[in-house]
């Protein structure tokens, strides 16, 4: 069912020093800070040949990333992103498999404009999982 890996997200606690990290000491591409309010984070995506890095960072104090960074100050792997090819049927497959869709169970606009859902850590070997339609 899951197709190709989109990305790994890492919370970080300083947007700016991350980006600077990827893009002047590892070479590669870094796209410009994106706000998703719905989602309550900043994102910047680091663009690989084949996946790309999604760093983290809170936007405003309810962000769950504010939540993951008390816990982990350093930052460190939020979530995996695999995309799937219907994002409903991927929900309903994983509902009747037992696992928790976190949520009201409504896909939401992810960073790249597609439906997003995330999937509990605990049902996925303690990795929190996004799914993005493809």
């Amino acid at each position: 069912m899951i197709g190709q890996l989109n990305h790994i997200a890492i919370a970080v606690p300083d947007l700016a020093a991350a980006s600077k990290v990827y893009r002047d000491t590892l070479g590669a591409s870094v796209s410009e800070p994106i706000d998703l309010p719905e989602h309550g984070v900043t994102t910047v995506f680091v663009n690989l040949p084949n996946s790309k890095i999604e760093l983290l960072h809170p936007l405003g104090i309810a962000s769950p990333i504010a939540n993951f960074l008390k816990n982990n100050p350093s930052g460190g792997m939020h979530h995996v992103c695999y995309e799937v090819g219907d994002i409903l049927a991927a929900r309903d497959r994983m509902k009747a498999s037992g696992a928790r869709v976190l949520g009201d169970g409504e896909p939401k606009t992810g960073a790249h404009g597609k439906p997003v859902l995330f999937l509990h850590p605990k049902d996925f070997l303690g990795t929190l999982v996004e799914l993005e339609q493809a």
